[in-house]
């Protein structure tokens, strides 16, 4: 796979409910049957998967409970990235390398980080094999794998990104293309996609196109642009709310949205985009582009596909409330890997990981979980380059805001949460297990309106 197939995330889908099997009610310890203890290299009290947002915020969390030295993270990159900041690196608000830090200095000190990667998971017999066939056991594990990216389905791709005039804000490699293309726009045809698969932040792909058309207006090339937003979804946004407000904005601008519309093909050479209709089966449309941004197929890391902590797709299958895996009671997932109905945002991991906190807690005190997660998600839908409209909702699409505010809005306020309040708490709280997410505030905004 390409260097910019994989990206570990942060930061839509699929519902479940765990049950305590009445064969699970007999076993000891809530069915947790652990590894004898080997060395301290190859046996770890909590072993987590993934050093993106999940799993690093989990192992600092872990690291309280259990000790430094009783907790290992599995991630071979060298530099761990804040990928929400992508939207307005593509779009030149904010340059790349204020995004990257190397995995070291984010790493809780004295957890062992294990620099290699995860080929097969075994939790029948509670451990994992990592490259080189070496062999790590566990007695909790924690998978936070993120989501991969697939440029490779889109034929053209990723080699159609040497040429110019193409870019994609969802990898480091292709991230700063985009803000080329946006600059050297002259006229025709700009074109933004989403996919027909789940996403991380499925609102980034229309952030890019609002930041696109502020800037062409800011540069006097509004009028030679014609902005398309081709999507393979039959909505602009799944909350109406938010979505009724997008719809207003895109009225307003002037720009053209086709729904159930595929990227399937990317002819760099000659500046065109193919789409097959979701619709019509067979039936697809060539558009002739002066910038595309490409928002890539995405799904679950290769080896969680046929894992046995997996559902038929290939996503962590847990229980959607407590995060708890519905066959193995020591097993626990968190952000994009997991098959949570709910959309896959580092604002998710946050709230994910205050309930799974609590969760594991009570496990290790052989109780049942009680802590419940809501669904909550946010994506600060980037506007402009001043303007954000705060969405936040559950697992039923219900909007769950946090400030007594209409956040439907655009509001100068929010831009600067998302372009600088948001990224201080994910560095200094969230990866360093302080942050579980905007509930508590909202609990006392709510109070003091009474």
């Amino acid at each position: 796979m390409s260097a910019i197939g994989v990206v570990s995330s942060c930061s839509c889908l699929r519902p479940g409910v765990w049950l305590l099997k009445p064969g699970m009610q007999q076993m000891s310890s809530l069915g947790l049957h652990t590894a004898a203890r080997c060395a301290a290299k190859d046996y770890y009290e909590v072993l987590v998967l993934g050093g993106g947002a999940g799993g690093i915020a989990m192992s600092a969390r872990m690291k309280r409970k259990v000790g430094a030295g009783n907790v290992a993270v599995v991630e071979p990159s060298k530099t761990h990235y804040y990928q929400p900041l992508w939207t307005l690196v593509g779009g030149g608000a904010k340059r790349l390398a204020t995004s990257a830090r190397p995995t070291g200095s984010v790493m809780p000190k004295g957890v062992e980080w294990i620099k290699s990667r995860v080929t097969a998971l075994d939790p029948d017999k509670n451990c994992v094999w990592l490259e080189n066939d070496i062999k790590i056991s566990y007695k909790y594990l924690i998978i936070a794998l993120g989501i991969s990216l697939h440029y490779e389905k889109i034929k053209g791709l990723p080699e159609g990104f040497d040429h110019p005039k193409i870019g994609s804000n969802y990898s480091v490699h292709t991230v700063e293309k985009t803000w080329k293309a946006l600059q050297d726009f002259k006229e025709g045809n700009a074109i933004f996609t989403f996919p027909n698969t789940p996403v991380k932040c499925a609102g980034a792909p229309q952030k890019i196109m609002y930041l696109s058309e502020a800037y062409w207006r800011k540069t006097g090339k509004r009028s030679k642009a014609n902005i398309m937003f081709n999507t393979s979804l039959g909505v602009i946004f799944g909350v109406k709310k938010y979505a009724d407000a997008l719809l207003e904005i895109i009225k307003e601008r002037n720009i053209a949205v086709n729904y159930k519309r595929n990227l399937v093909e990317v002819r760099a050479d000659k500046q065109e985009a193919v789409f097959e209709n979701l619709d019509k089966p067979g039936v697809t449309e060539v558009h002739q582009y002066e910038m595309l941004h490409v928002t890539p197929p995405m799904g679950p890391p290769d080896v969680l596909i046929d894992s046995p902590v997996s559902d038929q797709i290939g996503w962590v299958d847990v229980d959607k409330e407590t995060l708890q895996h519905k066959k193995y009671p020591n097993v626990f997932g968190i952000g994009d890997c997991t098959n949570l109905p709910t959309s896959k945002t580092a604002a998710a991991v946050a709230a994910q990981s205050g309930v799974l906190d609590k969760t594991i807690s009570l496990v290790m005190k052989n109780q049942l979980p009680t802590k419940k997660y809501d669904g909550y998600t946010s994506c600060p839908l980037v506007t402009g380059y001043n303007k954000v409209i705060l969405a936040e909702f559950d697992y039923n699409a219900q909007p769950l805001e946090t400030f007594p505010i209409d956040q439907s809005k655009e509001r100068v306020t929010m831009y600067h949460m998302k372009a600088d309040m948001m990224p201080f708490l994910y560095w200094n709280m969230l990866l360093k297990g302080y942050w579980g997410g905007p509930a508590p505030v909202r609990k006392l905004m709510h109070l003091g309106l009474k």
